[in-house]
């Protein structure tokens, strides 16, 4: 699948003429991955209301970026203080953290020139932000980003904290806000600039799973046709 993304955005930025792995020629044999599934509603606000109850101010703050916006994780980890701009309500994304070798943090350019933007700031976020006290380069981690192995631990001390049931894992929450911004605008260009794609076509692909379902599908039709 992740092969299949690059190729796919290779033939995008025109550096190749169309996807090999999509030829009759190439036989894959092994299962294809699982697509990540967002968090329901409920979950997403049982979260939202526990994020009170996360020990460390730090954890709150990252909590409540992760969740509340469509930002990969490697965005989130290259947020500097200055890129937090409470006062016109807007996150601006400038940079990303890779870890290549898994715990040692690379600081370099975000994935794509789509990818460098500014996007809204959450209002339900803003209290938890003001709460942390950052110092350094970065705003989680200070003057060295944090690894692979801390922010794993960090995800552990929020699912305690908040007893949530499943695993926090980031890229749900990336999955999680893009589908609901979708289902709730029906935008798909809203969608893929908050994403940072460099087409509509990707985060439709990719990222919006959609909520509705096959009786809310025909009640649609119906409320339509019986006008």
């Amino acid at each position: 699948m992740v092969l299949n993304q690059i190729l796919d955005a290779a033939v995008e930025d025109k550096l190749i003429s169309s996807n090999p792995l999509k030829s009759r020629r190439v036989k894959i044999t092994g299962k294809a991955s699982k697509a990540t599934p967002p968090y329901t509603v409920e979950q997403m606000r049982y979260l939202i209301q526990h994020i009170g109850d996360i020990q460390n101010p730090v954890d709150r703050a990252y909590m409540a970026l992760q969740a509340l916006h469509p930002l990969r994780l490697e965005e989130v980890l290259g947020l500097a203080p200055e890129d937090i701009d409470c006062d016109n309500m807007t996150v601006h994304i400038r940079r990303a953290v890779t870890h290549p070798t898994r715990n040692q943090p690379e600081v370099k350019d975000t994935k794509t020139e789509s990818s460098h933007r500014t996007i809204g700031l959450s209002s339900l976020a803003v209290p938890y932000l003001q709460q942390m006290e950052s110092a350094g380069a970065f705003l989680f981690g200070g003057d060295k980003p944090l690894s692979y192995t801390q922010v794993r631990k960090m995800c552990q001390r929020i699912q305690r904290d908040t007893g949530f049931a499943e695993n926090i894992t980031p890229i749900r929450f990336r999955t999680t806000v893009l589908t609901d911004l979708y289902d709730q605008t029906k935008d798909i260009k809203l969608a893929q600039a908050a994403a940072g794609h460099t087409t509509s076509a990707m985060t439709l692909k990719y990222y919006v799973k959609g909520r509705e379902t096959s009786s809310e599908a025909v009640a649609a039709v119906d409320r339509l046709y019986s006008a």
